[in-house]
């Protein structure tokens, strides 16, 4: 039964990406959520780092039960863990249900910055650059022009990038890049 501290959690992360192997840390993350008793995070955010390793050690199906499980936890997350399945749906070349898990998140209105941007660059890496530009613009609009907010400034940066691809004039809301 486990405590996780957000240092203790900072340790495994640093040992297991110094070694470079992914497996392994995937695994150590799904056996801590599976012993997590409480702590600094939730067994959902431990879910859902587990669920990105799983990913880059090319288990996207394990990614995705682990996606799924952060989601059924209901724990607090950064970005909401159907983003991460979504993405893998797309990988996986199911755009369809990536889609739908999309509009779903996008009809509850209720996604972070963090989502909104991670969905952005989802839809951007897959070749929608029309919906990507449109969730980078629902992301910005979240914030007041000159937030000093990390997030904003990610979300400017990434919008400015998806119009370039769209070959779009800068417009106000690029102005506030500078």
């Amino acid at each position: 039964m486990a405590n996780v501290t957000r240092e203790h959690l900072d340790r495994l992360l640093e040992h297991a990406l110094l070694a470079d192997d992914h497996e392994s840390l995937a695994r150590q993350l799904d056996e801590l959520a599976q012993s997590y008793v409480s702590g600094d995070v939730s067994r959902a955010a431990i879910l859902a780092l587990a669920a990105e390793e799983w990913r880059q050690a090319g288990q996207p199906a394990r990614a995705l039960d682990c996606f799924q499980r952060a989601v059924d936890d209901g724990g607090e997350v950064a970005v909401d863990p159907r983003a991460g399945i979504a993405d893998t749906l797309f990988e996986l070349d199911r755009p369809d249900e990536a889609r739908q898990i999309i509009a779903k998140i996008h009809s509850e209105g209720t996604a972070s910055p963090a989502t909104i941007l991670n969905i952005a660059e989802t839809l951007a890496a897959y070749g929608d650059l029309k919906a990507a530009h449109e969730w980078a613009t629902q992301g910005v609009l979240l914030f007041t022009p000159g937030d000093e907010n990390p997030e904003h400034a990610a979300l400017l940066r990434a919008r400015y990038r998806i119009r370039l691809d769209l070959g779009l004039p800068e417009d106000e809301l690029d102005a506030q890049l500078s």
